[in-house]
């Protein structure tokens, strides 16, 4: 791209900031809460209405038949296709449209879409409608700036990232959305800094661990077998012998943030004995719990086996048996994804770091994700190697109260996308 061609591309994209910002917090305004997946639909329309009326060809897919899809929540995609002046590659900008419950905690309306002091606030604005916006934005300016280029963009708005995506890009990259020939260069613009270039993630096992007993009246617990004794004894013991060992093991892999690049194990929900819903009307029963379940949250690292993962809590759940005659359980694993990452010499990571130096004046970092995102769908499913996560927003805000993103990151990581597809498409790498 020529220096003449650069400075109006992004002069495009300054001049429209407020625009920018006003996409961001309409889109937010569009309460796209999953679970359990609500107005998916209307976001999708939206996107793709607008998407129709700058030229784009615009597609919509229900994932008919996926976890979740139903009549009342239908699992609604959209991907819009501009084609350029000839063959040529295929840059796809990839944003889910789902977002998180606000939970508690807020200031500000979390579905108003406020814009105050250079910034927009509300659920979903850095994780990731802004990212959504700035690429729609950027898109749109390299359309109206005249600039020839051959092959094709494209722009999705998937579905259920937050809950693993299988009705979004997992369901597409089943049906080839996310592969050679129809797609050569995927960007994701997930909160990750606008000066940085998330290459990968960790990998993710996830199980549930059942503890069994036996039921009894509460009066006479010895004549039964508490399953809350044994889990209790289970996370005493993965807090005696497996935490200590996981603080050990480090990553070469550039995850952020830092405390991030060793393995982690999180209890990420506990439920035993009686459920909570029958206390609403009364006192609960005596009754010694004869099942205790948790589900166990084990992110991993690329230097890592799932295998030793997975032996590692059997270990201590075996070593339970031998120690304590009543105890019993059942795992029963829930799901996996390997570490991915991407080669930091491909194309387009090095189009990314030159324009983000071009447009920030510093070099790009080259970061990882602690949690995984919908690159390993594209990876795992699609096949497609080429695919990172580059966008606007601040990591740690994401699902937190009083989420917002800064306009002007928006901006600048805008630029940098648009110019990273120019190159891209011209080859020019």
């Amino acid at each position: 791209m020529s220096f003449h061609e650069r400075e109006k591309l992004f002069g495009l994209i300054a001049a429209r900031r407020d625009e920018m910002a006003a996409l961001t917090a309409d889109l937010v305004r569009i309460p796209t809460v999953n679970p359990p997946g609500n107005v998916y639909d209307d976001c999708a329309r939206f996107l793709g209405a607008r998407l129709a009326s700058r030229g784009f060809t615009v597609e919509y897919l229900r994932a008919e038949g996926a976890l979740g899809d139903s009549d009342e929540y239908p699992r609604t995609n959209v991907i819009a296709r501009f084609e350029g002046t000839g063959k040529g590659p295929c840059v796809h900008f990839n944003s889910h449209i789902d977002v998180v419950t606000a939970g508690e905690g807020w200031t500000v309306d979390p579905f108003g879409g406020e814009i105050r002091d250079g910034r927009v606030y509300g659920r979903g604005t850095c994780d990731m409608k802004g990212g959504l916006a700035a690429s729609v934005v950027a898109m749109e300016a390299l359309l109206e700036s005249g600039i020839s280029f051959p092959g094709a963009i494209e722009i999705s708005g998937t579905v259920d990232e937050e809950s693993g995506g299988y009705g979004g890009v997992a369901w597409l990259a089943e049906r080839g959305y996310f592969s050679k020939p129809r797609v050569d260069h995927v960007i994701i613009p997930e909160p990750l800094y606008k000066d940085a270039v998330c290459l990968g993630h960790r990998g993710v096992w996830w199980a549930e661990v059942e503890v069994k007993g036996h039921i009894a009246h509460g009066s006479m617990p010895f004549l039964g077998v508490s399953a809350i004794r044994g889990m209790g004894a289970f996370i005493e013991k993965v807090e005696r012998e497996l935490y200590p060992r996981l603080e050990q093991r480090r990553t070469e892999m550039p995850v952020i943030p830092d405390a991030a690049r060793q393995s982690t194990l999180n209890f990420n929900s506990l439920h035993g004995g009686q459920p909570e819903q029958e206390f609403s009307d009364g006192f609960p029963s005596a009754l010694v719990a004869d099942r205790c379940r948790i589900v166990l949250d084990r992110r991993y690292l690329i230097e890592e086996d799932e295998a030793d993962v997975r032996s590692e809590v059997v270990e201590l759940l075996e070593a339970l048996k031998a120690e304590r005659p009543d105890f019993d359980y059942a795992l029963k694993e829930l799901w996996s994804v390997p570490p991915t990452m991407t080669d930091p010499e491909v194309p387009l990571v090095r189009a990314l770091d030159r324009n983000i130096a071009e447009v920030l004046g510093k070099p790009a970092r080259h970061v990882a994700s602690p949690g995984t995102y919908d690159q390993k769908h594209i990876r795992r499913i699609g096949n497609l190697e080429h695919c990172v996560a580059y966008g606007p927003g601040i990591l740690e805000l994401a699902h937190q109260p009083d989420e917002y993103i800064d306009i002007d990151d928006m901006v600048a990581a805008g630029q940098v996308m648009a110019g990273t597809a120019l190159d891209l498409l011209r080859g020019e790498t």
